[in-house]
């Protein structure tokens, strides 16, 4: 079929009688990179819409096999971002044999396809093409190496569809590339010039300070460079003012609209400026671009891939995620005198702080791709390496200068990193602890006694919400908290609707803030309220949640990560509850799309703005995912905290989807949440789009 570029396409395929059919179809997406840019979703003559969930094959392509929904009439590619327009080409769409469905499924989950022969043979069709489909679907995870074979290298063919991309660009923006240099090893240092001078985009200019390099033969190699490249610029500092002095010198000397910054040591990705320059033609009003990076050793292995999160703030005021390859307007980047000495070791978080405090989301775009190759070998002479404590100082200096203008703080965290404090307002807001219950006495005993008794917030009230209990226990239970003034019991009868009982509460709550809490929370720290408040507090946050651990002290919840199985996964599941996770992910506050009703906090009023919990459609499973996911859709930031930690007795009062009406009632709730949030289902900004959807392990 023709290529076809845009935000939406539709195939029509009405009159080619494939309702229920076996299909493996494949695409390329052209200039994806195999990074997922469309959304593919089957349309039925009903107004059903099916999504279908593509996979990566190489370079720019991708398949799904599977079976096409009855009463098809149209397949339709829809962009996940109007900024993002795919390329659509070389579709095909073909019949796949049972043997040949069989085999395939056979190869990726042995188990699976044996129960859904089994289930076959003895002719349940339903029961069968389910697991069938199941199999299908499952990806193995795989290692960065095979991931490099498969996306990391760039064929001929593309980088001749890059060169003619480039070649009718008018007026192509000139990038800057900043390179302070002060004595590295010379072989290291001519590999990193060399991966400028190799870039398949040409309007750019290397601008070299060299930090008084004792080394001779420093010198003589970037005048040899020099020589050789009219585009190189350089000059040599008389005294060496160490790294945030000679970067500013190298800015002195660009003349472009953007600059990037390069480590004397390190290396760009040969589509680097190409990438960067992209971003600014689809977006010219863009002031910080960054992308993914790994590392790369002596020998010249990649390792250790950095697959990051499209901006957070929050997670950005703990640790630099945002590193490398950074790209910053060059007008805003001397607006803010550029690197500030004094801030060694930690000078381009410190600049980043200071360049995002005042910068709208907008103006902020990563690209999922690795364009940075971090060099981790003797001789690169890092700074940070060197003096490791003076740049955690740095850091949090850097951090508390922005935090003071909110009258907040920051701490030292876990492994260094910085951890940021909120205050709370005088005084305290009164907090409204909302928990539905149903019987399960010695669950909720503990419940009720760590938010009274070990809980240091020093305004809370509890709405215990009581749905038909009918053990003496449990009667016996809320009849002792009779004299508690801060408990108060509201029954509501009918079939357990989780949405519906907090909803309820929520309309008989007095307090600024909301937590929803199930039954079976264990309260661990006395502080955890006091966190989760003082983030719900902040204008621009809608929910909060906790780090919930089970009762092992492994973890249950660290955040909500869309996609996973469909639907939505929890972050880090199963991993040790003092576990750093991906890049430390698991000890540092951060932006998520989502986070658990089990304990989630919120402002009333943002609440009662957002319409609260859907209790018509949503009355078990995903309620807290589309209430986080229209929060998000209004303007607000979702935060999960590590800093409230709680033990989390998961699914103990509400059961196991186990019963023939509750696989339904379930499925029925997927259904809504695919069909309400598709395209958001399939493109997490916080979770990287090259990293495996079959957990959210953070894993390829």
């Amino acid at each position: 079929m023709t290529a076809s570029d845009g935000l939406d396409h539709r195939i029509n395929l009405a009159d080619r009688a494939l309702a229920g059919a076996w299909i493996t179809l494949t695409w390329r997406d052209i200039g994806s990179g195999g990074i997922p840019r469309a959304l593919i979703s089957a349309l039925s003559g009903d107004g059903v819409v099916t999504t279908l969930a593509e996979e990566p094959t190489t370079g720019d392509g991708f398949a799904w096999t599977g079976r096409l929904p009855e009463g098809i009439v149209a397949l339709r590619f829809t962009a996940l971002s109007r900024n993002a327009p795919f390329a659509l080409a070389d579709l095909t769409l073909y019949h796949r044999s049972r043997i040949a469905l069989v085999l395939r499924a056979a190869r990726r989950e042995l188990h699976l396809t044996t129960r859904a022969v089994y289930w076959r043979l003895l002719g349940l069709k339903l029961r069968g093409r389910g697991l069938l489909a199941q199999a299908l679907a499952h990806r193995s995870e795989t290692g960065y190496a095979a991931w490099i074979a498969r996306f990391g290298r760039l064929r001929p063919a593309e980088r001749a569809r890059i060169r003619d991309e480039i070649a009718v660009w008018p007026a192509p923006a000139r990038l800057s590339v900043l390179m302070p240099v002060h004595d590295p090893d010379p072989k290291v240092l001519d590999a990193a010039i060399r991966s400028v001078r190799e870039q398949l985009y040409p309007a750019w200019e290397l601008c070299i300070a060299d930090d008084a390099s004792t080394n001779p033969a420093i010198t003589r190699l970037i005048a040899r460079h020099a020589g050789q490249e009219p585009r190189i610029r350089a000059m040599r500092r008389e005294t060496n003012g160490h790294i945030a002095r000679a970067t500013n010198d190298a800015l002195a000397l660009a003349t472009g609209t953007y600059c990037l910054f390069l480590d004397h040591d390190d290396l760009l990705a040969e589509t680097a400026l190409y990438e960067v320059a992209k971003a600014v033609r689809t977006d010219p009003g863009l002031v910080l671009i960054y992308s993914d990076e790994d590392k790369v050793d002596g020998r010249g292995r990649r390792f250790e891939p950095h697959f990051k999160s499209d901006f957070d703030r929050e997670l950005l005021s703990g640790q630099n995620y945002v590193n490398h390859l950074c790209a910053v307007r060059t007008d805003r980047l001397r607006a803010l005198n550029g690197l500030r000495p004094g801030f060694e070791g930690s000078q381009d978080h410190d600049l980043l702080l200071r360049l995002v405090a005042n910068l709208r989301r907008d103006a902020i775009h990563h690209i999922p791709k690795i364009l940075y190759h971090w060099r981790a070998a003797a001789g690169s002479g890092t700074f940070s390496d060197r003096a490791l404590t003076r740049a955690e100082d740095a850091r949090l200096r850097a951090l508390n200068e922005v935090a003071a203008r909110r009258g907040a703080k920051a701490e030292r965290g876990p492994q260094g990193f910085n951890r940021l404090v909120r205050p709370l307002p005088a005084p305290a807001p009164l907090v409204s602890v909302i928990i539905p219950t149903r019987d399960r006495a010695e669950l909720l005993a503990v419940a009720l006694d760590g938010v009274l008794s070990a809980t240091d917030y020093p305004a809370i009230e509890i709405l215990v919400i009581d749905n038909d209990s009918r053990e003496d226990a449990t009667c016996a239970l809320l009849r002792g908290y009779a004299s508690e003034p801060r408990l108060r019991v509201l029954p509501v009868s009918g079939p357990f609707n989780f949405s519906d009982l907090s909803n309820k509460g929520a309309a008989q709550a007095r307090g600024d803030v909301l937590v929803f809490l199930n039954n079976d929370i264990e309260v661990l720290e006395p502080g955890w309220l006091t966190e989760l408040v003082s983030i719900a507090w902040e204008d621009d946050v809608g929910a909060v949640g906790a780090k919930l651990l089970y009762p092992d002290g492994t973890l249950q919840h660290g955040g909500i990560v869309l996609g996973i199985g469909g639907i939505a996964g929890h972050s880090h599941l199963g991993i040790a509850g003092d576990a750093p996770g991906y890049f430390a992910r698991m000890q540092l506050t951060q932006e998520v799309s989502a986070v658990t009703g089990a304990c989630l906090a919120i402002r009333s009023t943002v609440f009662a703005a957002i319409g609260g919990f859907d209790a018509q459609c949503l009355a078990v499973a995903f309620n807290d995912v589309d209430l986080c996911l229209r929060l998000r859709a209004a303007g607000y930031r979702n935060i999960w905290t590590p800093f409230a930690r709680l033990t989390h007795h998961e699914s103990k009062s509400r059961g196991l989807e186990d019963t023939p009406e509750k696989r339904a009632r379930f499925e029925a709730e997927a259904r809504v949440m695919r069909e309400r949030w598709g395209t958001e289902l399939r493109s997490d900004p916080y979770y990287n789009p090259n990293l495996s959807r079959a957990s959210a392990h953070f894993r390829l």
